[in-house]
Formats: C-alpha cells, sequence, structure tokens
C-alpha cells in the first residue's frame, strides 16, 4: 500500500485550512459552504458523523484527525487504484482529491477509470471536472483541481 507524502499533505492543508478558529484558540464547526448546511466541517476539512453544529476541537485534535483521516483515505486510495502503476505525485493528487470529494466519487470516476488504463494524461485532465458544489462552480474548488492536477502530472 502506498502512504502520502509530504506534498500530499501541504496540498489538503493549503485548501482546507483549519478554518473557524476562536478567540480562544479553539475551532468551531461550519456548515459546508457550498450546501450551507451538511456536511458540516471543523479543523482541516473534517466531516463525519461526530462534526455538527456546536463542535469545538483544540489545534492538536484538528491535527491528530487530519493524521487520521489521511491516512484513512490513502488506504481506500490505494485499494479502488489497485495494481495500476502509480506515481508517488499521482497517489498524493488522488488522496487530496478523495479526501474533498469522497472515495465513492473517484471509485465511480472517469479520472480513475483513465488511471488505471494508463491514460495518465486524459486523467489529469478530469480533476478540473471537479470544481462545482451544490451544482455551482467554486473558485476555491476551481484553484485546487488546478493543483491537484498538477502535481498529478509533475
Amino acid at each position: 500500500m502506498m502512504t502520502p507524502s509530504s506534498a500530499c499533505l501541504s496540498l489538503v492543508k493549503e485548501f482546507e485550512g483549519c478554518a473557524k478558529q476562536q478567540a480562544n484558540g479553539s475551532f468551531a464547526a461550519y456548515p459546508d459552504p457550498g450546501s450551507g448546511g451538511d456536511p458540516w466541517t471543523i479543523g482541516w476539512g473534517t466531516t463525519g458523523p461526530d462534526v455538527k453544529p456546536g463542535v469545538v476541537w483544540t489545534q492538536q485534535q484538528c491535527d491528530d484527525r487530519l493524521t487520521t483521516d489521511i491516512t484513512s483515505f490513502a488506504a481506500k486510495v490505494s485499494g479502488v487504484i489497485g495494481s495500476a502503476t502509480t506515481s508517488q505525485h499521482q497517489f498524493d493528487a488522488m488522496v487530496s482529491f478523495a479526501y474533498n470529494v469522497g472515495i465513492g466519487n473517484l471509485s465511480s470516476s472517469t479520472l480513475l477509470k483513465m488511471h488505471k488504463a494508463g491514460d495518465f494524461t486524459g486523467a489529469q485532465g478530469q480533476f478540473g471536472r471537479w470544481n462545482k458544489a451544490a451544482g455551482n462552480v467554486m473558485a476555491g474548488l476551481t484553484r485546487r483541481r488546478a493543483a491537484e492536477a498538477a502535481l498529478y502530472g509533475s
């Protein structure tokens, strides 16, 4: 199984940010910027059943959960890639992508199908198609997908 490099973690941190820091240094859960509601998010883009309105975490909790979540997503991405030839940069880009859109979306994507078929140029071009939230093009997602595509192709 491949493991994410520091490039993956840096990319996720850059685009997720550790948002909604309060005056006391803790972080509050907030609604999804695309939907204005679910999924609620905290820290470095963490979502899940334990993240809901009113949840507050310390910086350490945010950092620890990011490490746990990235490790989990890396294992899932390794699983869906299977034995396909994959560079470290390609893997890192797909982990960042899956962290943001979910492993189910990566699993059923044309991006993954092209990657597994060895069409790396085609797969790289697929990242940009995933720049919408709640049907709206989001500038942050457009920038993130461009950064993931650049990492994938490097």
